[in-house]
């Protein structure tokens, strides 16, 4: 499945955010966390990623330092502030009332008599 690139750019801030609200993290390992939580459908390249935790940090939703792996390599790793805990709250309200209001609208369309050529969506839960 080909994900529309104005669909992944707005979904990029609230996905950064919850996974930072996991645990503090870095580059790679949040580019991992999005693949695995996507099954694969999402592919972010760190071309994308990094002006995210830029803006992000510019926007005092997230903090960074620098910290030494195992294996001696350097780390900047990214942490939620309190700010960027708001937010991801506003994020998560504004997302699942634009889940819903789809959920609705595509439920009805399928019990439609003609269908519209949709078929029953999943369970959400």
């Amino acid at each position: 499945m080909n994900i529309n690139k104005d669909l992944v750019a707005a979904s990029s801030t609230p996905l950064v955010l919850a996974i930072l609200a996991e645990e503090d993290s870095y580059g790679y390992a949040i580019l991992s966390r999005v693949r695995d939580l996507s099954g694969g459908e999402l592919e972010w390249t760190d071309g994308m990623l990094y002006p995210i935790l830029h803006r992000l940090e510019r926007f005092g939703l997230i903090t960074s330092r620098w910290e030494r792996s195992e294996s001696g390599r350097r780390r900047k790793y990214y942490r939620l502030t309190a700010t960027g805990r708001g937010q991801l709250l506003d994020e998560q309200r504004q997302w699942l009332t634009v889940d819903q209001t789809l959920r609705r609208l595509w439920s009805t369309l399928s019990e439609s008599t003609d269908g519209a050529g949709l078929s029953p969506l999943p369970d959400a839960s």
